[in-house]
This record gives C-alpha cells, sequence and structure tokens, in this order.
C-alpha cells in the first residue's frame, strides 16, 4: 500500500469517526426532546399510619394496649428497648406537592396507656382537603366559545324528530339456548 493511500485511509477514518460522533449528539439531543414530551407517572408514596385529631382525642388514660390499637391501629415502630411506648409515623410523598409527615408516640404505663406526645394531628377532612390540592403542571385552557366565535362555523342540519311510532313490545318468550336433542 502506497503512503499516499494510507493516508487518505487515515483521512476517511478520522471523517467516518468524526461523523459518527456529530450522530451521536444529534441522537441524543432528539432523544432528549422526545423524553421530555413523555412524562413518566410518578406514584403517590404512603407510608405509615395516618392518625387524626379526632383519633388522638378519642384516647383517654387507663385503656389497655389493644384498646389503643383498635383506635389507632398497628403501630409502625415497637422497640425492645422501649417497651412503654409505640411510635405512630405518617409519611406522604407525592410528585409536585411537598411531603407530609407526622409523629405521634403513645406512651404507656405497664399496659395501660399513660399519655400521647407528637405533631398537631389534622382532622380527617383537613386531611382529605389536602389529597385534592395538587399543582397541575399545565394551564388547562379554556373551553367557552363567544356568540362571534361560534357564528364563524356553519349550523349543523337539524333532524327531524320521528312521528310518534307504536314501540314494538319484546317477545313473551325467548328459543332455548341449547337444543333439547343431542
Amino acid at each position: 500500500m502506497s503512503v499516499s493511500a494510507r493516508c487518505s485511509a487515515r483521512w476517511a477514518l478520522t471523517l467516518l469517526f468524526g461523523a459518527s460522533l456529530t450522530a451521536c449528539g444529534s441522537f441524543d439531543s432528539a432523544s432528549n426532546r422526545v423524553a421530555n414530551l413523555v412524562t413518566p407517572y410518578k406514584v403517590d408514596v404512603v407510608q405509615g399510619n395516618f392518625v387524626s385529631r379526632e383519633q388522638v382525642e378519642a384516647l383517654k388514660p387507663g385503656m389497655g394496649r389493644q384498646q389503643v390499637k383498635e383506635i389507632l391501629g398497628t403501630p409502625l415502630v415497637t422497640s425492645l428497648f422501649h417497651a412503654d411506648r409505640w411510635e405512630y409515623v405518617f409519611t406522604l410523598k407525592r410528585p409536585g406537592v411537598e411531603v407530609q409527615s407526622r409523629k405521634l408516640t403513645v406512651f404507656f404505663n405497664g399496659d395501660l396507656f399513660e399519655r400521647a406526645e407528637g405533631d398537631e394531628m389534622p382532622t380527617e377532612a383537613e386531611f382529605v382537603a389536602t389529597l385534592g390540592t395538587r399543582t397541575p403542571k399545565n394551564k388547562v385552557p379554556v373551553l367557552d366559545a363567544t356568540e362571534a366565535q361560534l357564528a364563524k362555523f356553519p349550523k349543523p342540519a337539524t333532524v327531524p324528530e320521528p312521528a310518534d311510532s307504536p314501540v314494538p313490545t319484546p317477545p313473551s318468550s325467548y328459543p332455548p339456548l341449547e337444543s333439547s336433542t343431542r
């Protein structure tokens, strides 16, 4: 192979390599544009037990552990080292909304409820109201048209209503689904 052929082969390889890098760059920008158009579904993550203010107010000193469990549910955290307390933790992570996190600690004296400490718990109505407050990413366009905008389009042809025709009565019996002879 001559020197000029080697040199032109090197140039061809260099140009081919450069073209492939350019193609990768354009593919990357195109794939980024497509990825920005398609957004994956992001799931709400709920962890723990939701405890409402009404549930906390239902707790009375002297209640047994089973009664407390019936009101609040099974605790999320119980410790072998702290058998006299239960931890109720609730976390709600939703895309586009601030994370909600609440903690309630229930203390026992032996097997009897003593006191509860923790965050201010919302009422059930307040909590439900926060579930519907998602902030939409895109504005929904107004779908009302003015009379002037509607006048631009031809009116649809009216279909005459049928005259009072008698409604056929359904048959009183139907044929059997399977034949009686096999």
